[in-house]
């Protein structure tokens, strides 16, 4: 039996901005992707914690450095900038794997700028 675990979560992220008229995902700063072990193309849960609303995309890389969470495609219709969003990615694992395994997870404040509380970052 395999286990779907929490494997990384960046909690707080601010939306820096939507665009409809582009291929559905989410932007993420490589920087923080790679803090995390998030990669692009990766399946990711994104819950907008301004408005209630949950929805799975995949991640793609932003500048390094640039601190952007951008929202695009059909999903832009479910945040602004400004909003405060939780993404997650889950990882299959047995049951001995999940018992011994940390996920990787930080706490955005200050426009993403300050890292706040953060749990096995990878870099």
């Amino acid at each position: 039996m395999l286990l779907e675990v929490l494997k990384s979560k960046i909690l707080r992220a601010e939306t820096t901005d939507s665009r409809i008229d582009y291929e559905g995902s989410l932007a993420i700063d490589q920087d923080l992707m790679d803090k995390v072990g998030l990669i692009t193309g990766e399946k990711i849960l994104v819950g907008n914690i301004n408005n209630g609303e949950r929805f799975e995309t995949y991640a793609i890389a932003a500048p390094r450095g640039s601190k952007t969470f951008s929202v695009r495609g059909a999903a832009a219709h479910l945040g602004k900038a400004g909003d405060l969003l939780v993404i997650m990615s889950f990882a299959r694992m047995t049951p001995e794997e999940a018992k011994a395994f940390t996920a990787s997870t930080m706490t955005l404040a200050e426009r993403n700028t300050k890292i706040v509380k953060q749990q096995n970052l990878l870099s």
